[in-house]
């Protein structure tokens, strides 16, 4: 049983104490972070548990018979387990380790190409990021699979009224976000699962937005495959997660050779070691590994209940304040669901005559917060509303109300400037 977090109120200056980088600001100016979709900051925690591996016992895992390789090798695992607890499987063996969300759906794209043909179909969506997207253009140039986008409604969330429209007994796959990094819509999952499955498709998400605000229900879910990123859950960079089935595992053929991921190996045929290590050739990032365990325990310690009330309030404060200043200047168009909607705690929105990056370089510079401006690696979705890139601000357990506050002042200022 994965921990469920503490029961008492949430407390954000707690949180807040466990992040050097805001207890030393890098800064003498006041710095507010907001660009938390794109990465979140780390717990001291986690830079320790990395050091400590470094400093100590750096070896590499899996065959080494001395002390510093066996407590590696122990440390490695006992992640892997704790990403199983996190996305509340019993099997570790079903957790893979690759280096990002991307390179888990560039991986996924590959194996799963091996058993595709010219006129089956893969259904993606408007919402998705490149990451889920140009790894399947690759999959559809290679061997000319048909790919197919599920629409959005106005609101930024996915249509479904016409899914059984887009499944059918060609799909193979369906591979979307469980989380907009723009509209900041959840996907509702349980119809497309449904409609999938029927049809005899296997369905994958990308949880790269979805994974920090607590963790996962795969039972709940029933896809297929889950993956998500380390830099977006308190995590160190260069690591990632790809969740599958086991018996969708046990199916697949590795993407890639070399050491560590064989049984045997002659010169004219190899064999393959059993899931999921099989998935895991060469030396892997053992270190960052490490941190990504610590910070999913860290992070199933935290209250998260209260965390995400918090954050839905902080959310709730920026689109009312957005809509307050937008009253007086009737310039700022703020995409996604609406206010009181279950949304994801970022807001993406645009000013009328002033660039995303002018913005943020503006707020930066003259207020201390960091934002994130362009098509956030979704430009299709961008295409569709017509913009040439939106502003960001996303939130993280961290944020408090004073980081909202300066946001909103900034706004207020840059319209005054710009428009």
């Amino acid at each position: 049983m994965r921990p469920l977090g503490k029961t008492e109120r949430f407390d954000v200056e707690h949180v807040v104490r466990n992040f050097s980088m805001f207890r030393s600001p890098v800064e003498t100016a006041p710095f507010y972070y907001l660009d938390n979709a794109a990465m979140t900051q780390t717990p001291d925690c986690v830079i320790e548990a990395m050091y400590k591996h470094e400093r100590g016992w750096r070896a590499n895992i899996k065959r080494g018979l001395y002390g510093p390789a066996e407590e590696a090798t122990q440390a490695y695992e006992d992640a892997r387990q704790t990403v199983a607890r996190f996305l509340g499987t019993s099997d570790p063996h079903e957790v893979v380790f690759t280096s990002g969300a991307t390179s888990s759906i560039n991986m996924l794209a590959l194996i799963l190409g091996y058993g595709m043909r010219p006129g089956d179909e893969v259904l993606l969506s408007l919402l998705e990021h490149h990451s889920n997207i140009v790894p399947w253009q690759l999959l559809s140039d290679r061997t000319g699979v048909i790919l197919k986008f599920l629409p959005v409604k106005e609101d930024g969330c996915l249509d479904l009224a016409r899914l059984g429209a887009f499944i059918n007994e060609r799909t193979k796959l369906v591979a979307l976000t469980h989380g907009s990094n723009v509209s900041a819509a959840i996907t509702e999952v349980a119809a497309i699962v449904q409609c999938a499955h029927q049809h005899g498709a296997k369905v994958m998400l990308d949880g790269a937005q979805m994974a920090p605000h607590g963790p996962i229900d795969l039972d709940a879910l029933d896809v297929d495959f889950y993956v998500f990123s380390s830099h977006k859950v308190y995590g160190p960079t260069g690591v990632g997660v790809l969740w599958g089935r086991r018996e969708c595992l046990q199916e697949m053929q590795p993407a890639f050779g070399g050491g560590e991921m064989i049984d045997a190996v002659t010169l004219q045929k190899s064999s393959y070691a059993s899931v999921p290590h099989r998935f895991e050739a060469g030396t892997p990032p053992v270190t960052q590994v490490i941190g990504l365990g610590v910070a999913l325990d860290w992070l199933m310690h935290q209250d998260i209940s209260g965390m995400k009330k918090h954050l839905s309030g902080l959310a709730e404060r920026i689109i009312a304040g957005l809509a307050t200043i937008d009253k007086k200047s009737g310039l700022i168009n703020i995409f996604g669901p609406a206010l009181g909607k279950e949304r994801l705690p970022l807001v993406s929105f645009s000013i009328d005559g002033a660039h995303p990056h002018d913005i943020c370089q503006m707020m930066s510079d003259r207020h201390g917060v960091a934002l994130r401006g362009g098509h956030h690696c979704a430009q299709p979705l961008h295409d569709h509303w017509g913009i040439q890139g939106s502003t960001r601000v996303s939130l993280a357990i961290y944020n408090r109300v004073n980081d909202v506050d300066a946001f909103l002042n900034g706004i207020e200022d840059c319209i005054g400037l710009f428009c």
